[in-house]
C-alpha cells in the first residue's frame, strides 16, 4: 500500500488557514529582538492578577507602615508619601514603555495578517467571479436566458480595487 499522507487534505477548510496564521505568528516571534522578547515576557508577567495583588499588598503595607498606626515603627515616608509617589510614577513609566514595545510588535504582526487577508480576499473574489462565469456558460448552454439579470451582469464585472482603495482613503482621511 502506498503512503498517501501527502494527499490528505485538512479536515476542515479553516484548519489550513489557522496553521498559516500560527506559522506567521511563530515566524514573527522567532524574529523578535532580545528587547522585544524581554518586553513580551514582562508584559505577560506584569499583566496578571498576581502582579496586581503584589502591588496592592506592597502599597498597602507601605501606607500602613508610614501612617504611624503601628506602635514602635517610625514612618520613613510620612504622608503625603513623596517617596512612594516617585516609585509609583517610575513604575508607571516603565510599565507603559514595556507595554508599548509589546504592542508595537503585535501591531506589526497584525498589519501583516491584514495584508495577507486582503490578498486572499482579492484572489477569492477573482475565483468567485470566474466560477460565476462558468455557471453562466452552463446556463446559457442549457438555454437559460440571464441577459435581463442586471445584478448578475454587475457581479460579473471585475472589482475595481483601486477605486475601493481611493474611496476608503478618502473616508479615512476626511474623518481626521
Amino acid at each position: 500500500m502506498e503512503d498517501q499522507n501527502h494527499l490528505k487534505e485538512p479536515h476542515h477548510p479553516s484548519e489550513a488557514s489557522r496553521r498559516i496564521v500560527r506559522s506567521l505568528k511563530a515566524k514573527a516571534d522567532a524574529r523578535r529582538t532580545r528587547s522585544e522578547k524581554f518586553a513580551d515576557w514582562l508584559t505577560s508577567r506584569l499583566g496578571s492578577v498576581k502582579f496586581l495583588l503584589a502591588n496592592v499588598t506592597w502599597f498597602g503595607v507601605w501606607i500602613v507602615l508610614n501612617t504611624g498606626l503601628i506602635p514602635g515603627i517610625t514612618p520613613f515616608d510620612p504622608y503625603p508619601f513623596g517617596f512612594l509617589t516617585m516609585i509609583v510614577s517610575l513604575e508607571a513609566i516603565m510599565l507603559a514603555i514595556v507595554v508599548l514595545v509589546s504592542q508595537n510588535r503585535a501591531m506589526k504582526v497584525d498589519d501583516l495578517r491584514e495584508e495577507i487577508d486582503l490578498q486572499v480576499d482579492i484572489i477569492t473574489e477573482q475565483e468567485i467571479t470566474k466560477l460565476m462565469s462558468l455557471v453562466i456558460l452552463l446556463l446559457q448552454k442549457n438555454g437559460v436566458d440571464i441577459s435581463k439579470d442586471m445584478e448578475l451582469q454587475e457581479m460579473l464585472q471585475p472589482t475595481d480595487t483601486g477605486k475601493i482603495q481611493k474611496i476608503l482613503e478618502k473616508q479615512a482621511f476626511s474623518e481626521h
